[in-house]
């Protein structure tokens, strides 16, 4: 064994039993055992490794957009998108680290009742943060227009058509009753695209198994300042600035 391992084997694996000739009282008086260098060595390595382990892990970070603030107007104005991404998505982010560190440490514990307790949470910002990472890349200023090459076909061989596939994602997503997402999503067991509807902050493969290619988030916060309450408005100019590239390797990449 190396790095002082047999020293501390010893140390931990001693019977307690007196052997042979010791009486229990030589037991008792015996002066205390200074553990080996060997075994002093591997005890420091080893609290090092876990606190490097601790360390290790990388906290969530806001992503930064590719565009302005500005760049999506007019379908979405530079108030609404700084107020989303600086904010909303922010807070999704540094609510999931705390969150996270709150779990390390109750795993460390073997807490599993705050495990429990914390699930919620761990679902809510970390799907808040998954599905705006999703959103800012599936949005582009060079956006609209239809798709091309495979997820064209894909869009119409299991919709029929390009409209029709808008006009059920856009039925779907006006439909979420309260805050949530409308979803084009793959399906990977069949091979087939669906449209599908999240609440809340619910990721969609985290709950639906569906592999989330393009999604549109229907909170109030997304459209509220611009739009007011006439979600179906935002929905219909949303379209305008779909970035279908990155849709497209989204579909290549669920397909692998």
């Amino acid at each position: 064994m190396s790095c002082g391992w047999r020293a501390v084997w010893d140390l931990t694996h001693r019977d307690p039993r007196p052997r042979p000739g010791e009486r229990d009282c030589e037991t008792q008086t015996r002066p205390r055992q200074t553990p080996a260098p060997g075994a002093r060595a591997c005890t420091a390595t080893l609290s090092k490794a876990i606190g490097q382990v601790a360390a290790v892990r990388q906290k969530h970070t806001l992503p930064d957009l590719t565009y302005d603030y500005g760049a999506l107007e007019p379908h979405l104005n530079a108030e609404i998108m700084q107020l989303h991404h600086s904010k909303h998505h922010a807070t999704y982010v540094n609510n999931l680290n705390v969150t996270e560190e709150k779990y390390q440490e109750a795993l460390a514990k073997g807490d599993v009742t705050a495990q429990v307790a914390l699930q919620p949470a761990l679902k809510f910002n970390g799907g808040g943060h998954i599905n705006h990472t999703i959103f800012w890349t599936n949005l582009s200023p060079n956006g609209g227009g239809e798709p091309q090459g495979e997820l064209m076909a894909a869009i119409k061989r299991d919709f029929g058509s390009f409209q029709t596939m808008k006009e059920k994602m856009s039925a779907a997503t006006v439909a979420v009753q309260g805050s949530g997402w409308g979803w084009l999503g793959y399906d990977k067991e069949n091979g087939r695209l669906r449209v599908a509807a999240c609440a809340n902050q619910d990721p969609l493969q985290g709950t639906t198994g569906l592999i989330p290619l393009l999604g549109i988030d229907v909170w109030e916060h997304a459209y509220y300042l611009q739009y007011k309450n006439v979600r179906p408005d935002y929905v219909k100019a949303i379209w305008n600035v779909v970035n279908w590239e990155n849709v497209g390797e989204r579909l290549q990449s669920a397909k692998k």
